[in-house]
Parts: C-alpha cells; structure tokens; sequence
C-alpha cells in the first residue's frame, strides 16, 4: 500500500464529510416547494423545515410560552428591583421635564393625540361637568338653603338696634318688641318666595350659567402651561409618581394571567413563523446560527477525515 494512499484516504474523507454536512444543512430549508419528474414526487422535496413548518411553529409557540413567557417567568422579570427602579426613574424624569415645560395643557396633550381628540375631550368636560353640577344643584335643596340664609340675615338686620334705616321713622317709634314681631311675622313668607323664585331659577338657568363659568374655567386651564400647573406641587407629583408604580404591581402581580390569556403567545408565534418566507426564515436562521452551523460543516469534514485515516489502515 503506497504512501499516496494514506494521504488520499483522510482528503476525500474530509472532502465527503465537509459536502454531506453542508448539503444536508441546506436540504434542511431546500427546496422551498415539492418537486415533480414525470409526474411522480421526487423525495425529500420540499427541505425539511418547509415541509414540516405548520408544525414546527406550533410546537415552538408553545414551548416559548411554557417556558421563556410564562407568568413566573415574566412577572419575576416585570417586577424585578430593576424593572421598578427603572420605571420610577422614567416618571421621575418625566415629571421633571414637565416642570420646566412651557407648553399649555393643550398643546402637551397634543403630542399624544390628534387635535380633534385633544378638542373632544375639552369640549367633553366642559358638557358633561355642566350637566352634573346643574343636575346636582337642581335636586340639592339649594334654593331654601339660600332663601333661609337670606330670610334669617334680613330679619337679624331687622332686629338690629343699629340698622334702624330699614325701618320708615314712624316704626322705628314703636320699638324693639314691634320690630321682633314684624321680623317674625315676614320672615316665613319671605323665605317661601325667595325659595320658590331661586328654585325656578336654578331650574330654567342654572345650567346655561354653570356652563359659562365651567367654560371659562376650562378654557384657562387648557391654556395654563405646564410648569404653572405643576408649580409647588413636587411632593403631589411624588405621590402620584408613587401611585403609579403601586398601580403598575398591582397590574402585574393580579391581572398578568388575564392579559397573556388574551395576547395568547403561542398562536402569535405560531401566525407569524407560517407568515414568514422561507427564504426569510432561512436567512434569519442562518443569521443567528451561522457560526454554529459552519462549525457543523467543518466537523464533517474532520470526522471524515478521521474516518478516511482509520480506513487506510484497516
């Protein structure tokens, strides 16, 4: 047995080994689509990934929602130390930077939704505060709640030794007592009339005037600027900073089943494998796993060399 032998054995060994290895890597995506010679189904066509890839992606939507996104996985992560240290420090800097902003309300708001929006809710709060205080007015007894205040302040004037100019000089003659008994004697109707009249008015107008002082009110604040509204408020802004991390755990800690029950994981990782391309699964894998599977390439070639060498002495 000639030295070329021992030399030619472990080459074509690797050689075999390197181009087994790298057709069979990409006969895992190719072809893309079966493959037909005089009718009949050539084998092995389509590659195996294409050809299995419904069931590929279920099975891996599955396996990442039992065990990469589940809840323990995810909410040990959503309420880390870091994950709450970094969303107080994103409220925090967010309120800073409002305390400074000489934006209005309205034009801040604006960044977050369309104009129309930002109008919509003004104009929404504006109608439905009207309606509300105007509702809660009419059925709050404040007509004989002001009549009695005005009955009572009226005739304690009355009884008054020093407002005397009420009365026409020929009363203020009969005294005290006269004054007491006439006191006594109107101040039941007047506060009948008076609780009628406010009543009606309240009734007819109160809307229409709770409107126009509502209005005025919300026009200014919509107008207020940012750093005004929140001027000598840092320890409210503190407490609502606070408020919302506490609303954040809370969020997680009770309604995190909820929420991945509706994002439903597997079926999104599933829709979106069978959506993509092979061609695009293919680079994205070998994006990932090119090193990897290079690695695989060249260990056939030094299996296949190894086994060339152990062949050429057998």
């Amino acid at each position: 047995m000639s030295a070329l032998h021992f030399i030619l054995a472990p080459v074509v060994g690797g050689v075999i080994g390197y181009i087994t290895n790298a057709l069979a890597i990409r006969m895992l995506f190719r072809p893309y689509t079966p493959k037909y010679f005089l009718g009949m189904h050539i084998p092995f066509t389509p590659g195996i990934i294409p050809k299995e890839k419904g069931r590929i992606a279920s099975s891996l939507g599955t396996a990442i929602s039992d065990n990469l996104m589940n809840r323990d996985v995810l909410e040990r992560y959503l309420l880390s130390e870091s994950m709450l240290s970094r969303l107080r420090t994103s409220i925090d800097t967010f309120c800073f930077r409002q305390m400074s902003n000489t934006e209005t309300l309205r034009q801040f708001l604006g960044h977050y939704l369309a104009a129309e929006d930002v109008d919509r809710i003004f104009t929404s709060v504006r109608g439905d505060l009207a309606t509300q205080i105007s509702a809660r007015l009419a059925g709050s007894g404040l007509g004989e709640q002001i009549a009695d205040a005005v009955a009572r302040h009226l005739t304690s004037r009355l009884r008054s030794e020093g407002l005397e100019g009420m009365l026409p000089g020929i009363l203020r003659m009969l005294g005290d007592n006269f004054k007491n008994k006439l006191a006594d004697l109107i101040e039941p109707p007047l506060r009948k009339f008076l609780t009628g009249n406010i009543d009606s008015i309240i009734a007819k107008d109160g809307e229409s005037m709770v409107r126009r002082l509502i209005d005025t009110q919300v026009d200014a604040l919509a107008d207020t600027r940012m750093c005004d509204l929140l001027q000598g408020k840092e320890k409210q802004i503190q407490e609502v900073a606070e408020a919302l991390v506490t609303a954040y755990r809370i969020l997680i800690s009770e309604q995190l089943p909820r929420i991945l029950f509706a994002i439903d994981i597997p079926r999104i990782i599933e829709g979106r494998i069978n959506e993509m391309d092979m061609r695009e699964t293919e680079r994205l894998i070998f994006a990932v796993m090119n090193k990897e599977l290079q690695a695989i390439i060249w260990l056939g070639a030094l299996l296949g060399c190894l086994m060339g060498t152990i062949n050429a002495f057998v």
